[in-house]
């Protein structure tokens, strides 16, 4: 006999083939997709989430309060393609009981790869010097021509030293930079004792930085945070760099800093809007290279596993019970209090122990 489908999961763009195949297993699982690669319009989403149960989306997802009205009393997880979590409603989600599942160790290797590739690229101005062989700027050997700047014997300035910002430090280390600097909302000892990195203010990191690596999340407090001040207290021979999110650097601010020369060169991660439109001014300049965001491969297989596992209770990030009154939801929000996290939402790599999976 067929098993009656008991919980609806909404996707909101085209996934591979794996992914769909490891949603479908579930037996009690109906899985509807947006059949594109492209962002779902937001009449879309509201159209496939109504009555769902559970939600897998995207970081340019924007998971609103309308979005919420739109799905109903039926939503008990939301599960993201993603580390970030600023385009999810958080406080609306916690009001409503909906458990939130994220990515937070996926990316951390591809992220600090990244950063430190856009580092390399921007100091040593490859894109540059690819320009110029292309056009046929390059004539002889000059010796001052195209000099960018090393890292031996440098200063390295993290703002954010979470996991991305250890694994750039730690990458970093070996090519001999002298000192670490970092800042965040408070000081990190056991984290930055690796890399003997010292606690400073923002100001003093951008003032005495040669590069400046911006790993920080995304809050009301951090929005904005590398601006005009931030940009006329780095050094001429500064490197700036955000593998974050685009919002944390006022982008008219940077724009200006990097024109007039105040600054020496970025690299771009994240930009806002993404991707950036082809006449921005930013792309009008040599000394700005905007990346573009790149994938694990475990990404969508950890998110697809928040959506499946939850109903069975096997791990407390992503409880998706059917119910609100499953006794592995209720194991799970407990078990979460218990160890200090956020029951709203969790890291999926930690599971819950056979005591609450009870």
């Amino acid at each position: 006999m067929r098993p009656v489908l008991l919980m609806k999961v909404f996707v909101t763009r085209r996934i591979p083939p794996e992914g769909r195949a490891a949603l479908a297993r579930a037996a009690d699982c109906e899985v509807e997709q947006w059949d594109s690669d492209e962002p779902i319009p937001v009449k879309e989403l509201e159209r496939g989430v109504a009555g769902a149960h559970g939600l897998l989306c995207l970081l340019s997802d924007s998971v609103d309060k309308r979005i919420l009205d739109a799905a109903g009393a039926n939503l008990k997880v939301i599960s993201t393609l993603s580390v970030g979590v600023d385009h999810l409603a958080l406080d609306e989600i916690k009001k409503r009981g909906i458990r939130v599942g994220y990515t937070p160790d996926v990316l951390t290797d591809a992220t600090a790869e990244l950063a430190v590739s856009l580092l390399l690229t921007t100091c040593r101005r490859l894109p540059e010097a690819i320009e110029e062989v292309k056009n046929g700027g390059w004539t002889s050997w000059k010796p001052l021509w195209l000099c960018g700047y090393g890292l031996t014997q440098s200063t390295v300035g993290i703002v954010g030293l979470g996991r991305i910002g250890q694994a750039i430090a730690r990458r970093l280390k070996p090519f001999g930079v002298q000192r670490f600097l970092y800042t965040g909302r408070q000081p990190r000892p056991e984290e930055a004792a690796e890399f003997q990195a010292e606690f400073v203010s923002t100001p003093e990191l951008a003032a005495q930085s040669d590069f400046i690596i911006v790993a920080c999340s995304l809050t009301p407090a951090t929005k904005g945070l590398c601006n005009k001040d931030f940009f006329q207290k780095m050094k001429e021979t500064a490197v700036f760099v955000n593998i974050s999110r685009g919002d944390v650097v006022n982008q008219d601010d940077l724009y200006q800093a990097l024109a007039s020369g105040q600054i020496a060169a970025a690299g771009l991660d994240v930009t806002t809007p993404e991707p950036l439109p082809t006449n921005h001014p930013l792309l009008t300049l040599k000394n700005c290279g905007p990346g573009i965001q790149l994938r694990a491969p475990g990404l969508l297989q950890k998110t697809v596993l928040g959506l499946r596992r939850g109903r069975s209770g096997h791990e407390a990030a992503v409880a998706a019970a059917v119910s609100a009154k499953s006794k592995h939801w209720a194991a799970a929000m407990s078990y979460c209090r218990q160890e200090g996290k956020d029951p709203i939402i969790c890291d999926e790599k930690r599971p819950c122990s056979s005591k609450q999976r009870s």
